[in-house]
């Protein structure tokens, strides 16, 4: 497969300053002979304009564009300059979902802005097995925020679409493992 200009350029940086080789072990509790720090790239001026791009061509491939989200946010730590990319790129607000409530200021589970009903785009740096995105889920929800899809730089491990499309939400992968050279789930 031939991929598309933006997909070229993050799979490019991905590998020049995120892809380590050698023994990891994975969120998921399995291990590999591969790690994509995705944190590697979306934290790096140069390559912010890249990452934003990326997923919003991948958006607008599969027919969602900027019109159809309000906001833009994601998981803690990974997500966090990921939304602020497409955040620049598309002018539209961000926050970032903590893994637990906080007990003091405004609380929740909730950093950045969002406000209840408004229509959602998920993002994530990359995912295995997408266990903690769909942790984080709940906290949107709760706020009666539709998602409207959920993307991310890199689905590592294949199965993360079959997951949501159980939950009735979009996914929309930048790259695959394949792209980078590696099979899902390895």
């Amino acid at each position: 497969m031939t991929l598309r200009p933006t997909q070229a350029a993050l799979a490019e940086v991905l590998r020049k300053y995120a892809i380590r080789e050698g023994e990891f072990r994975l969120n998921s509790g399995r291990t590999s002979n591969w790690y994509l720090d995705g944190r590697q790239v979306a934290f790096r001026g140069d390559c912010v304009a890249i990452v934003g791009d990326a997923i919003v061509d991948a958006l607008a491939h599969a027919g969602i564009g900027a019109d159809d989200y309000d906001v833009v946010g994601g998981p803690v730590v990974g997500a966090i300059p990921v939304a602020l990319a497409v955040a620049m790129v598309t002018g539209k607000p961000a926050f970032a979902i903590r893994k637990e409530a906080k007990d003091h200021g405004v609380g929740g589970r909730i950093a950045g802005v969002l406000e209840a009903r408004q229509r959602v785009l998920i993002v994530e740096d990359t995912a295995t097995t997408g266990k903690a995105l769909v942790q984080s889920l709940p906290a949107v929800v709760e706020m009666a925020c539709p998602i409207v899809a959920i993307s991310l730089l890199l689905d590592r491990g294949g199965a993360l679409g079959e997951l949501l499309a159980e939950r009735a939400i979009r996914y929309v992968p930048v790259l695959g493992a394949p792209d980078l050279g590696y099979e899902y789930g390895s």
